[in-house]
Parts: structure tokens; C-alpha cells; sequence
């Protein structure tokens, strides 16, 4: 199935100009995926923008970089220790509180607040209610029934906000996206036979120890035509002689993957070593998703290559060795090198012939003999 994605950048043009822009896999901009697996296409002239990413405040927050959350994290809670100071600080003047002394106020008056004489002293008592600090100095009176609505209110959305923060916090820790940057991708792509057949093949390796489980490889041919479209085409991988699109239950070692380069392929005509130089608009993405053994949770990782990076005539040379003490051995230093591919030798042909064997001048047996050589 094919799709048709019109892509298009920031570079302005003038209005009455009939030149196309600069497309997406054209030199000013090399890749639609990075090799991290990060996107490179970015919304513009969207209405409302703003707006939908505060209806998504969580899934905004998820995606901040950690400087950014770290710094909303401190904004949010100084934000409301803020708010509520100017709140107490209202509360102690309309009460009348700042002008009298604290330590021997009038007969038939009530303070609401103890000890709040400046808006300082009313952020003080702001950061100590919410913290649950209570150094004992201020505390509010048990016969001004605005401070207790008003404590009653500050207490219960300081506890939603501390509660959705520490939330973003361990959503964020524990997301399986931080998986991610342990499943590496070779750097090339190569062309070879390793069985006789031409295929586009490229490996994936997990460095970490704990295994993953249900790996599926799946990959998109984004190919830009004359118009300006892109143009994608899924391209499916296959590991080893297992059927394509079937899931590997037990990622531990490197796997290399392959693409046979039959007739009906997408990739059959393009990466012919004349056309691999010419067609520099098309990109490669290979998308892998995995299962964590030990969470359960889906975890997914991506990368790209451009023609530049698809070698002809190629193999990856061998990563995984054995050990003197017993198991393996992942050897990440040749892991995803490409080696020239070793020329293939004919198969051996075995010539029968009948040869009549005397001995001490009498004839003996009919034997056939085979004389086994080596093709050209």
C-alpha cells in the first residue's frame, strides 16, 4: 500500500515566485528520521497550536527535556506559594491584623493569622503550610473561619499538585522510551549474497544484559518525486529464513536483518550500483519495536539510512565469539563493520566414470569411480 505525504519546510518564497521550495530530502534538509530515531518534520501555520498542548498537559510534560521539567517543577509550586501569600496577606488586611501588635492585640479582636505583619511573613506562613513544616511561630485561629477555609483550600490543591507532579516524575523515569537508546543500529546498511540471493541487510544490537523479547522489525521507503510529494512504501524484513514480519521471541545478541531484493521489492530498482548515486532523494526508516522482559511494557526505537550509507557488495563481519570460561562473547567493536564480500566459488562437480581394474594381470571387478575438482 502506498501513501502519498506532502512535506514541505520553513524556508520562505515570495508570492508571485513559481519555484518550488526546498524539500525535505533535499540538501538543505538531509533526513526525515534521524540515525537517534528522532523526527525532523515540524507543524507550521497550525491555528490553535498552543492551545492543543495544553489540553495535553500531561503528555506535554512527558516530552519536556528534564531541564525544562525541572524548571516547571520549581515555577509550579513558587507560583503557588505565591498566590496564597497574596491570599493571607489580603486575608490579614482586610482583618486588620498588619497594624496591631501580635503579642497584645485589642479585647474584641481576632487574629486570624498569627505573627503576619508583612507580605513577607504571609509567604513564610504560605511555604510552611504547604510544606507541613510548622515552626510554631505563625498559626492560624481557630475562631476566624476565613483562615481555616482558606487553609483548607491551600492544603487540598498543594496536595493535587504534588500529587500530579510526583506522577509526571515517575511516568517520566519509568516510560520505556529511556529503553530505547540501549538498542543500537549499525551506523551502514550493505548489499550482498550471503546465500546467493541479493538482499539489503542491516543488524541490531541490545547492549544491555537483560533480554527483550518479541522483536518486530518493520521499515518505510519515503521517496520523493518530481512533484514535491513524498511518497512511502512499506518494505518488509525478514530474520534469517524466518518469514517476513515474524516476531523474534528472545533479543540477547546481535540479529541481523534482510530485505530480499526480489523483482517485486521497492528496493530491487533503486539500489542498482548506477541508480544507488543518482536517486539521493529517498531514505530508508526501520522501526523496531520490543517487549521488556521485565516490565512487560512495548518499547520502540528507530533509526535511517540515506543511499550514501547503503554499501554494494558488502557483509557485516562476524561480532559474537566464544569464551575460553564457557559462553559468549559480543565483540561492539565489529559490531555493524562492513567487510567486501568474499567472492563465491562454484559448486563442486562430481564426474562418474567406469574403469575396468586388473591386477596381477588378471581382470578383476567393474568399481566407479568418482573424481571430485573445482569449478572455474
Amino acid at each position: 500500500m502506498k501513501m502519498v505525504l506532502q512535506v514541505s519546510t520553513d524556508r520562505e518564497e515570495e508570492p508571485n515566485s513559481r519555484s518550488p521550495r526546498c524539500t525535505l530530502l533535499s540538501s538543505c534538509t538531509h533526513r526525515l528520521v534521524t540515525k537517534d530515531g528522532h523526527s525532523n518534520i515540524k507543524a507550521v501555520g497550525m491555528q490553535g497550536q498552543g492551545l492543543s498542548y495544553l489540553r495535553d498537559i500531561w503528555g506535554l510534560l512527558l516530552d519536556m527535556r528534564w531541564r525544562w521539567m525541572m524548571l516547571a517543577f520549581a515555577a509550579s509550586f513558587l507560583a503557588h506559594w505565591l498566590l496564597f501569600a497574596v491570599f493571607w496577606y489580603l486575608l490579614a488586611e482586610m482583618n486588620g491584623d498588619l497594624a496591631l501588635d501580635h503579642d497584645a492585640p485589642p479585647v474584641n479582636h481576632t487574629i486570624c493569622v498569627k505573627y503576619i505583619t508583612s507580605f513577607t511573613a504571609a509567604f513564610s506562613f504560605s511555604l510552611e503550610t504547604q510544606l507541613t513544616i510548622g515552626y510554631g511561630t505563625m498559626f492560624p485561629s481557630g475562631d476566624c473561619p476565613s483562615a481555616i477555609a482558606l487553609l483548607a483550600v491551600q492544603m487540598l490543591l498543594g496536595l493535587m499538585l504534588e500529587a500530579f507532579i510526583t506522577g509526571v516524575f515517575v511516568a517520566k523515569i519509568a516510560r520505556p522510551k529511556n529503553r530505547s537508546p540501549t538498542i543500537m543500529f549499525s551506523r551502514l546498511a550493505v548489499v550482498g549474497s550471503p546465500e546467493g540471493k541479493p538482499c539489503l541487510m542491516f543488524q541490531v544490537a541490545n547492549t544491555r544484559p537483560s533480554p527483550l523479547t518479541m522483536v518486530k522489525v518493520s521499515g518505510i521507503l519515503y521517496q520523493e518525486r518530481g512533484d514535491g510529494q513524498i511518497q512511502q512504501t512499506s518494505v518488509d524484513f525478514s530474520l534469517d529464513s524466518q518469514t517476513a514480519g515474524t516476531e523474534c521471541p528472545f533479543f540477547s545478541f546481535p540479529l541481523t536483518y534482510n530485505h530480499s531484493l526480489s523483482p517485486g521489492s521497492p528496493l530491487g530498482a533503486l539500489l542498482h550500483r548506477e541508480t544507488l548515486t543518482t536517486s539521493g532523494h529517498l531514505e530508508l526508516v526501520v522501526c523496531l519495536s520490543t517487549t521488556q522482559e521485565t516490565s512487560g511494557e512495548i518499547c520502540q526505537s528507530r533509526t535511517s539510512y540515506l543511499p550514501s550509507e547503503i554499501l554494494q557488495g558488502h557483509r557485516f563481519a562476524p561480532c559474537l565469539t566464544r569464551r575460553a570460561e564457557g559462553g559468549y562473547r559480543i565483540c561492539m567493536d565489529t559490531f555493524g563493520r562492513p567487510l567486501p564480500e568474499l567472492p563465491q566459488t562454484s559448486h563442486r562437480q562430481a564426474y562418474r566414470t567406469e574403469l575396468e581394474v586388473c591386477a596381477n594381470g588378471q581382470r578383476g571387478d567393474t568399481f566407479q569411480i568418482c573424481e571430485t575438482g573445482l569449478g572455474e
